[in-house]
C-alpha cells in the first residue's frame, strides 16, 4: 500500500481506540469503583497498549514526512530509535496481547459467557463497544502487520519480555484477590488452587506462542514480498 493511505489508516485506527477508551471510561460500572479500577482487566490494558502503539505509528509517520529530504544525522538517529520502539511494541505487546485477548475472550464467551463477560454487563456496555474491545483489535493489528515491515527483536529477548508481561499481570490479578478476596474473572472462582497454577502456566505458554506466531507471520509476509 502507498505511504499516505497507510498514514491515514493508522490515524483512523488511533482515533477509533481513543473513542473506545473514552466511551469505556465514561461507563458508570461498579467494577470501575473497586480496587484496581479499569486497570485490573486485561482488555482495558490491551486497549491502552493498542492506542499507545498506533500513537507511536502515527508519530513515526509524521516524523518521516517532516524529515523527508533532510540529511541531518541526528534526526536520522532519532528516527531509527522511534522506529525501533514502534517495532518492539508491536512484537512484544500489541500483537501477542491483542491476539490473546481476542481469542481467549471469544473462546470462553462461546463456552460460557458468565465465566468472562456476565450477561449483566450488557446493561452497561453496548454491543458495538464490546466488539471494539474484543473483536476489531485482531484485524487492526493484522492490517498493520500487512502494511508495514516490523523488525522483531532476538527471539530470546522477545520471549523474555512477553513472559515478564504475562507473569506481571498474573501477579497483579493475584494481588487484587489478596486485597479484595474477589477474583477479577469469575472463571477463576471455579478453579482449585492447583488448577489455577496450571491455568496461569498455560496462559503464559499461549501468549508466548502468539509471540512466535507474530514473528513467523511477519517474516512470511515480508520475505514473500522480497
Amino acid at each position: 500500500m502507498a505511504l499516505v493511505p497507510c498514514q491515514v489508516l493508522r490515524a483512523a485506527i488511533l482515533l477509533s481506540y481513543c473513542s473506545i477508551l473514552c466511551n469505556y471510561k465514561a461507563i458508570d460500572m461498579p467494577a470501575h469503583q473497586t480496587y484496581g479500577g479499569s486497570w485490573k482487566f486485561l482488555t482495558f490494558i490491551d486497549l491502552v497498549i493498542q492506542a499507545v502503539f498506533f500513537g507511536i505509528c502515527v508519530l513515526t509517520d509524521l516524523s518521516s514526512l517532516l524529515t523527508k529530504g533532510n540529511d541531518s544525522q541526528e534526526q536520522e538517529r532519532q528516527m531509527k530509535k522511534l522506529i525501533a520502539l514502534r517495532d518492539w511494541v508491536m512484537a512484544v505487546l500489541a500483537f501477542p496481547v491483542g491476539v490473546f485477548v481476542v481469542t481467549m475472550f471469544w473462546s470462553i464467551y462461546i463456552y460460557d459467557r458468565e465465566l468472562v463477560y456476565p450477561k449483566l454487563l450488557d446493561n452497561f456496555i453496548p454491543a458495538w463497544l464490546n466488539h471494539g474491545m474484543h473483536t476489531t483489535v485482531l484485524p487492526f493489528v493484522l492490517i498493520e502487520m500487512r502494511t508495514t515491515h516490523h523488525q522483531y527483536p532476538s527471539r530470546s529477548c522477545g520471549l523474555a519480555a512477553v513472559c515478564t508481561f504475562a507473569v506481571g499481570y498474573i501477579l497483579w490479578v493475584c494481588w487484587i484477590h489478596h486485597v479484595t478476596g474477589v477474583w477479577v474473572y469469575p472463571l477463576l472462582e471455579h478453579l482449585s488452587p492447583g488448577v489455577k497454577i496450571i491455568f496461569f502456566a498455560a496462559v503464559t505458554v499461549v501468549i508466548n506462542i502468539f509471540y512466535l506466531v507474530g514473528e513467523v507471520l511477519n517474516n512470511y509476509i515480508w520475505d514473500t514480498q522480497k
